[in-house]
C-alpha cells in the first residue's frame, strides 16, 4: 500500500462502524466510509462530540451536525501547500488527504528530472496535485468540468504562495480539451488525473469509466512529448482493481514509450489501532 503516513496537519484517529473520526487541523470530523466494516473497540469521548458529524441519510444524501459552531473555512498544510477546508453538503471537506503520497512522488519526479516540466491534471477538483507540481517548479494546466472546484483550487495555489505561477485554469470537459490540445498541436511532458466513475460535463457529457477510459487514455497519447516523464491515474471506483490501471498503462503509455509501471492501493495510517485505511487505488508510469 502507498501510504500517506507524513502529515501533521490531518490524522484519521480511529475507525469502526462504517464511519472514520479524523482531526483536520485542530478539528475532529466523523463522516462515514464504506470500507470500514470492523466495529469501533472503545467509543471514547472524540467518538461521541467531534465537532462535526455528517449523517447519511436512508433516502440518499445525508447532513451534517455540529456539536460546537465551526469556521466556515479553515486551512491545513502539507510540506509547503496550503489547502482550504470546507465541509460540504456532499461529505467531503474538498480535500483527499491521502493523496498526499501522490503530492510528494510528482514534487519529486519534477524536482529531479533536470528539465523544465509541463504537467496537465485532469479531472484536477481542488488543485493538490496542481499545487504541487506548481511548488516543484512546473509549468501546469489544470482542467476540470466543475466551475466551483476550478476557483478552490486558485484559492489553494493562492495559499501555497503560487498565485504568480504558471497554472492556467481550465473549465471544460476533459475529452473535449484532450482533442483541441491535440488540434493545436500542444504538448505534456506528465499527465495527471483522477477521474470519476460517472460524471457529466459543463454541457452535459456523459463519462463512464468502464467504458471511456481507455479510449480517453489513448487520446492523451497524441498530446504527450517526445520523451515523457510521468503519468498518474488515481480511481476511487468501487471494484476496480489496481492491475486493471496496470493494463491500461502498459497497452498505452507502455507500449509507447517502454518504462516502468507500478500500481497498487492508497492508504492512510490509524493512529488508534495501527491498521491502514484503503482509499483507493493508483497506477504510475515513470520513464526510467
Amino acid at each position: 500500500m502507498y501510504l500517506a503516513d507524513k502529515w501533521k496537519d490531518y490524522e484519521v484517529i480511529d475507525t469502526g462502524d462504517g464511519e472514520k473520526l479524523e482531526r483536520w487541523g485542530s478539528i475532529v470530523l466523523r463522516r462515514p466510509d464504506p470500507q470500514i466494516i470492523w466495529p469501533i473497540v472503545k467509543e471514547t469521548k472524540e467518538w461521541q462530540q467531534p465537532h462535526a458529524h455528517y449523517h447519511r441519510s436512508s433516502s440518499g444524501g445525508g447532513q451534517w451536525s455540529y456539536n460546537q459552531k465551526l469556521p466556515e473555512a479553515w486551512q491545513i498544510s502539507y510540506e509547503g501547500l496550503r489547502f482550504l477546508i470546507r465541509p460540504t453538503n456532499f461529505k467531503h471537506t474538498g480535500l483527499f488527504p491521502e493523496q498526499a503520497v501522490n503530492w510528494s512522488w510528482i514534487m519529486d519526479k519534477i524536482r529531479t528530472a533536470g528539465r523544465p516540466v509541463r504537467v496537465l491534471n485532469l479531472f484536477a477538483y481542488t488543485g493538490g496535485a496542481t499545487a504541487a507540481a506548481a511548488l516543484a517548479g512546473a509549468e501546469v494546466c489544470h482542467v476540470d468540468a466543475a466551475k466551483g472546484m476550478v476557483a478552490w483550487a486558485k484559492e489553494n495555489a493562492t495559499l501555497s504562495g503560487l498565485a504568480d505561477k504558471p497554472i492556467r485554469y481550465i473549465t471544460d470537459d476533459v475529452f473535449k480539451f484532450v482533442q483541441r490540445e491535440e488540434r493545436r498541436g500542444k504538448q505534456y511532458d506528465a499527465i495527471i488525473m483522477d477521474p470519476p466513475s460517472y460524471g457529466r460535463g459543463p454541457n452535459g457529457e456523459m463519462w463512464k469509466l468502464e467504458q471511456n477510459l481507455y479510449p480517453f487514455l489513448e487520446s492523451c497519447m497524441s498530446i504527450l512529448s517526445p520523451d515523457p516523464l510521468f503519468m498518474l491515474i488515481n480511481s476511487y471506483t468501487t471494484g476496480l482493481s489496481p492491475s486493471v490501471l496496470h493494463n491500461l498503462l502498459k497497452m498505452t503509455i507502455g507500449r509507447k514509450h517502454g518504462g516502468r509501471i507500478s500500481c497498487g492501493e492508497i492508504g492512510l495510517p490509524i493512529t488508534r489501532s495501527g491498521l491502514n485505511l484503503p482509499c483507493g487505488i493508483l497506477g504510475r508510469w515513470e520513464s526510467e
